[in-house]
């Protein structure tokens, strides 16, 4: 099992998400993410500057706002949100962060992986949520 695999299983026991991204449009992925994660019982909190809520949870300007550490992150914002957001992953102390599929560039990856962060890219969380049935 590659680097990535064994990430991506450990993330996925990980309890507690933070999706950044997260949006009250139920056609976005940060939406459907947020969603799929909550109903499979996972603990998760919503950043997006540009909103306050999504069906009634509140959402945070930013992963240093929230009311605790996140275990895991997962991107769903453009390749440059991600690689600004890497700094406040880096101050929190989050160990692991999934990179949707567009969220992420060779600059983001090289960015991860100096600060020595676990990473999944290339995966889909609604994929994998589905496959753990």
């Amino acid at each position: 099992m590659d680097k990535i695999e064994v990430n991506k299983k450990e993330m996925l026991q990980k309890k507690t998400w933070a999706v950044v991204g997260a949006t009250p449009d139920a056609e976005k992925y940060g939406y459907k993410i947020y969603n799929k994660l909550k109903n499979h019982g996972y603990n998760v909190y919503g950043i997006n500057p540009k909103h306050e809520n999504l069906e009634g949870d509140q959402l945070y300007k930013s992963l240093l706002d929230l009311p605790e550490t996140p275990e895991c992150v997962d991107m769903v914002v453009n390749p440059k949100v991600s690689m600004a957001t890497l700094e406040d992953i880096h101050k929190a102390g989050i160990k692991y962060v999934w990179f949707q599929p567009g969220t992420f560039d060779e600059a983001v990856i090289n960015k991860a992986e100096s600060l020595g962060l676990n990473i999944v890219y290339y995966d889909c969380v609604l994929v994998a949520l589905d496959e753990l049935k």
